[in-house]
C-alpha cells in the first residue's frame, strides 16, 4: 500500500479517488485537487514534473509490491548490506550509475550478479588491470575475407555491450581505457571506426573501488566522477548479519537468486520515477545543498576556505532524481526533505574536493557535507 510521505514533505495536496484517498505534490492536469498546507487551503502549486500527470496510484501500488520482491530476493543472497542495495536500487531506478568504495571481500561482486538475476539483466564483469585496452572493453573490428575473396570489416562487440557492467577496481587501468567508459556511461553508445554502435537498454555501470591501496592507480578524472549518480560507500556487516552469512554460505543450503522483474519493468519504473511529482520545499532543499557548497558562490566561510571546487548541475539533477527514487522505493507517493538529507552525502561527496591546506588539517568531504546538511535540517 502506497503511504503519504513523512512530516517534512513539500505541501502535499490530497486527491480523492474511487474509495481511495492519497497525496501528491501537484495536480494531475484535468482534475480538481484540494491542496492542504496545515490545514490552510492554498492555491498555485509548483509543478516540477517532467510528464503531464503524476503517476496512478495503481500503477505505484504495483510497483512498490514488485521492489519489496526484489530487496527481499537479494537479501536472501547478500547478508549485513541493506543500505548498499536500497542505494544500488535507487541508482538504478533513477537510471543511473553507481561508484562502490570498499574494500575486497564485502561481496560487491556478488551483489553484481545478483542484480543482475533479479531484475532480468544481462550482465558482465571487467577486471580493470593496467594493461587492459580500450578495445577490451568496447570492442574492435576485424577483418574478414568471404568465399568469394572479398573483404570486410565486422564489429564484434566487447564487454560494454549488456545491460549491468560491473567495471572491477576501475582505477587500476589506464586513463586512456577509463575514458573508454565515458561515451557509453553519458550517451548510451560507442563510436569504434567512426561508426557509432548503441548500446543495449537499459545500460548501467557498476565500478568498484579499493581504498586502501593506491599504489598503481590513476584517480578517476573529475568529468568521470561526475556521470556516477551517487558514491555507494560499502562496510563492513554487522555482528548478526556476519554471523547469519558463515552459517549460509558455508552450508549445504546455500540460495540461488531467482528472476523478480525483466528489463522491460524497470525501464518502466524508472521512466515512473520521473512522473513523480516533488514539492517546492524539496527543490528548495536541493538547491540549497548543492549551491551552498560551491565555494565562488556561497555564504558559508568554511566552504570558501576547505573547498577546492564543488559541485555543479548535475548534482543538483542527481540528486533529484535519487530523492524520487527513495521515495518509490519507500512506497511513498512524493519524496521529502528527509531523502534529501539521506542522499546528500553519496551523491555530493565524489563531486566536490578539498583544497591542500583542508587535507593537511585533517578535513574530510564527509564532514564538509555534513556541515552543508545542517543548512537544510
Amino acid at each position: 500500500m502506497v503511504r503519504p510521505s513523512r512530516a517534512r514533505s513539500a505541501p502535499l495536496p490530497r486527491r480523492q479517488g474511487p474509495g481511495r484517498e492519497y497525496f501528491c505534490a501537484l495536480p494531475c492536469r484535468g482534475c480538481v485537487h484540494n491542496f492542504v498546507e496545515n490545514g490552510v487551503s492554498i492555491s498555485n502549486p509548483v509543478e516540477t514534473t517532467s510528464d503531464t500527470s503524476a503517476p496512478l496510484p495503481e500503477e505505484l501500488d504495483a510497483l512498490v509490491e514488485r521492489l519489496k520482491a526484489v530487496r527481499l530476493g537479494i537479501g536472501q543472497v547478500i547478508f549485513g548490506q541493506e543500505q548498499v542495495v536500497d542505494e544500488t536500487l535507487i541508482t538504478l531506478l533513477a537510471g543511473g550509475h553507481a561508484l562502490l568504495i570498499g574494500v575486497p571481500g564485502l561481496a560487491k561482486t556478488r551483489l553484481v550478479e545478483t542484480l543482475g538475476t533479479v531484475l532480468g539483466l544481462e550482465d558482465k564483469r571487467v577486471q580493470f588491470t593496467p594493461d587492459l585496452m580500450p578495445a577490451d572493453i568496447i570492442g574492435s573490428e576485424v577483418l574478414e575475407e568471404a568465399e568469394s575473396g572479398n573483404r570486410s570489416f565486422r564489429f564484434i562487440n566487447g564487454p560494454v555491450f549488456c545491460q549491468l557492467l560491473m567495471a572491477d577496481e576501475i582505477n587500476r587501468a589506464s586513463p586512456r581505457t577509463q575514458s573508454a567508459l565515458l561515451q557509453a556511461m553519458q550517451e548510451k553508445n560507442v563510436s569504434v571506426a567512426g561508426t557509432r554502435h548503441e548500446l543495449p537498454a537499459p545500460f548501467h555501470v557498476l565500478a568498484t573501488q579499493n581504498p586502501l591501496e593506491q599504489e598503481g592507480t590513476y584517480p578517476l578524472p573529475e568529468a568521470q566522477l561526475d556521470r556516477f549518480l551517487i558514491q555507494i560507500d560499502v562496510s563492513y556487516p554487522s555482528l548478526e548479519a556476519e554471523r547469519r552469512m558463515l552459517i549460509v554460505t558455508t552450508g549445504t543450503s546455500e540460495s540461488d537468486p531467482e528472476e523478480v522483474m525483466s528489463a522491460e519493468e524497470l525501464m518502466a519504473a524508472q521512466r515512473l520515477v520521473r512522473r513523480i511529482p516533488v514539492g517546492t520545499s524539496v527543490v528548495e532543499a536541493i538547491l540549497e545543498l548543492v549551491r551552498a557548497g560551491r565555494p565562488e558562490i556561497t555564504d558559508m566561510e568554511d566552504v570558501r576556505r576547505d573547498v577546492a571546487w564543488g559541485p555543479g548541475p548535475r548534482a543538483s539533477q542527481a540528486l533529484m532524481l535519487a530523492v524520487r527514487a527513495r521515495a518509490l522505493l519507500d512506497g511513498r507517493v512524493a519524496p521529502s526533505v528527509d531523502d534529501v538529507v539521506a542522499l546528500a552525502a553519496p551523491t555530493l561527496r565524489h563531486r566536490m574536493a578539498l583544497n591542500f591546506a583542508a587535507r593537511a588539517d585533517g578535513t574530510t568531504i564527509s564532514e564538509v557535507v555534513e556541515r552543508l546538511v545542517a543548512r537544510v535540517t
